[in-house]
């Protein structure tokens, strides 16, 4: 959940929530951020513990690498991998996409994170959602974070779209509250009080819905085919 919404809930419900991270090629089983992390407001590592998915499930481990599969230091981005017996054996009948996924006894799981000195781990982005700027990773799930923020934002979606000077440029979709009204100068404000400025997006698009698949995710695909 987005650290904004959690926070919402956690007013409305109470601390009720437990967070977990999976795939269906490690079910449910990655991570947890168990209840009374949740809860302790009280802690001083609470509002960046709220924003991680947790730590290691016992039965796994759980490792960020770089792009040769050796791990990186804590606070370090790189690509999360998991392995223990909850991980799958493989796809069926397609042996490349499972010698692409399962190496040396570890899934890749396609999500960029970073694990800190006391293993929890935060999701920045999947892999394939980065945007690649002048050259700079941009981590859209962190600019929508900050946008989130915003009061009359309801949802957003960043992706990234082709620019000939920059290779890519920041582009945020942006679903306004009901009788709220989209202003791309307060949001440009809001952005560069929060993130650096080569973050913001050039570009705000106000939107009605974000399509979404049936569990309700968002189809970024579908945003940079220019389908809403």
């Amino acid at each position: 959940m987005y650290t904004a919404d959690i926070e919402r809930a956690l007013t409305v419900m109470g601390p009720r929530f437990v967070q977990i991270y999976g795939q269906g090629e490690s079910p449910m089983t990655i991570t947890v951020l168990p209840r009374d992390c949740i809860a302790a407001r009280e802690n001083v590592e609470w509002a960046r513990r709220l924003a991680s998915v947790g730590y290691a499930h016992a039965m796994v481990e759980v490792e960020v690498v770089d792009s040769d599969g050796v791990p990186v230091a804590a606070g370090v981005p790189g690509e999360v991998v998991v392995r223990g017996d909850v991980v799958m054996q493989g796809y069926w009948q397609n042996r490349e996409a499972t010698a692409k996924t399962l190496r040396n006894g570890w899934l890749w799981t396609g999500d960029i994170g970073v694990l800190d000195e006391d293993g929890f781990l935060t999701l920045k982005d999947r892999s394939k959602d980065v945007i690649i700027s002048g050259g700079t990773n941009i981590y859209p799930r962190e600019v929508e974070e900050v946008l989130l923020r915003v009061d009359g934002v309801a949802e957003v979606a960043v992706i990234g779209e082709p620019d000939p000077e920059w290779g890519e440029v920041v582009v945020a979709y942006v679903v306004s509250t009901p009788g709220a009204t989209l202003d791309c100068n307060a949001l440009d404000a809001h952005c560069l009080a929060h993130i650096a400025r080569f973050k913001r997006p050039k570009r705000y698009v106000s939107v009605d819905v974000l399509p979404k698949n049936h569990y309700g995710k968002v189809l970024k695909t579908a945003l940079r085919e220019g389908g809403q």
